[in-house]
């Protein structure tokens, strides 16, 4: 799974994800590529089952980009625990999503097949998204 090699804290705080994106919202690898169009988080597991199945799709032809990163740490309490007490345990790592973020981007392979294998990939993750391709100028 993906997670940062080092943080300067175990814990952050929770934060409100708002406005659309500014960073990375168009396509700068690939040709065709997977874009959000509402705000959420992405864990490294959904993030990595994405990537398995645009791999799997496009029987590893061509190239994928992942275009998010999860850098941000969720903490959990154990269950059956009373409130109170602190804050609980980092579990994992999660992307913040804005709308207009892309996600992923593919090149290598032709039309109809990349569009296939980014729904397939869109299947996996909790955020509306849409398929979009890079404006030739």
């Amino acid at each position: 799974m993906l997670s940062p090699r080092r943080q300067k804290f175990r814990k952050r705080m929770k934060g409100r994800n708002k406005g659309m994106a500014l960073n990375g919202s168009v396509i700068s690898f690939g040709t065709i590529g997977l874009k959000a169009l509402e705000h959420g988080k992405l864990t490294s597991q959904q993030i990595e089952a994405a990537r398995i199945a645009v791999m799997r799709h496009i029987k590893r032809q061509g190239k994928i980009w992942i275009r998010v990163f999860p850098d941000w740490p969720i903490t959990a309490k154990p269950l059956e625990t009373r409130q109170g007490s602190g804050k609980g345990a980092p579990v994992g790592f999660v992307a913040p999503i804005k709308p207009g973020r892309v996600l992923y981007e593919i090149d290598g392979v032709s039309l109809d097949v990349a569009k296939e294998a980014l729904t397939r990939a869109a299947h996996k993750l909790p955020v509306k998204t849409v398929i979009v391709t890079k404006e030739i100028i």
